[in-house]
């Protein structure tokens, strides 16, 4: 990968990348979070309903040398098990009890990782969380599914070797307009479920192989 440039949305005008710091109920746990896209961190930046602008940090990170996990090739399966560690997908009994052997099943170990990169689990991701594990998506259509989402790619810093490597770019310090991106946002994930919803609702979902089928001994 070498060098790569990414984007960090905020509503913080100062922000000190800390190793240790975040949150675990985040996508990839505790970290911090970036993207290749300027578009995308603007959006980010002001995604919260506060009515207020927000800013957009670049940052320069030196991946020589990182171990960096991608969860793009290793499919929307295995995506789906990180989230379900850090994330509910539902409150119910079954959800927690099949979960658990999902994230058994398809989880990835990434302890020893300095940079996780996959897709960011906004409000579009919930949806189909909420229907795949209610058996209403089938499997054949969860990639399809994600890329309708339109998520946006995002990276987080794990480790503290990732974080000696992250340097921010002096000059690179955005303003983003809420009322602008904060509409973007908003289209954005409507569009994005309106899609999802179609594709769910159209003869290419069997809904066949789904959720609960992933543990049927055969």
């Amino acid at each position: 990968m070498g060098k790569l440039t990414l984007y960090h949305g905020t509503p913080n005008r100062i922000v000190v990348p800390t190793y240790g710091l975040g949150n675990e109920n985040h996508d990839y746990g505790k970290g911090f979070y970036l993207t290749e896209s300027m578009d995308l961190a603007k959006e980010w930046a002001v995604c919260r309903p506060t009515e207020t602008n927000g800013w957009v940090h670049q940052y320069e990170l030196d991946t020589d040398g990182l171990e960096v996990l991608d969860f793009r090739p290793l499919g929307s399966l295995a995506w789906l098990a990180e989230l379900m560690k850090h994330r509910d997908a539902a409150d119910s009994k079954r959800y927690r009890m099949l979960a658990a052997r999902f994230i058994e099943k398809y989880g990835v170990d990434t302890s020893g990782y300095d940079v996780v990169v996959g897709w960011r689990a906004n409000a579009s991701y919930f949806y189909i969380a909420r229907e795949f594990v209610r058996d209403n998506v089938d499997i054949d259509i969860l990639d399809d599914l994600l890329s309708l989402g339109d998520l946006g790619i995002q990276y987080c810093i794990k480790s503290e070797r990732a974080f000696s490597c992250l340097r921010e770019v002096d000059d690179g310090l955005t303003a983003v307009d809420y009322a602008e991106f904060n509409e973007r946002y908003n289209q954005r994930d409507i569009a994005a479920r309106r899609k999802m919803r179609e594709l769910v609702d159209s003869d290419a979902n069997k809904v066949t192989k789904v959720f609960s089928t992933l543990f049927e001994v055969r």
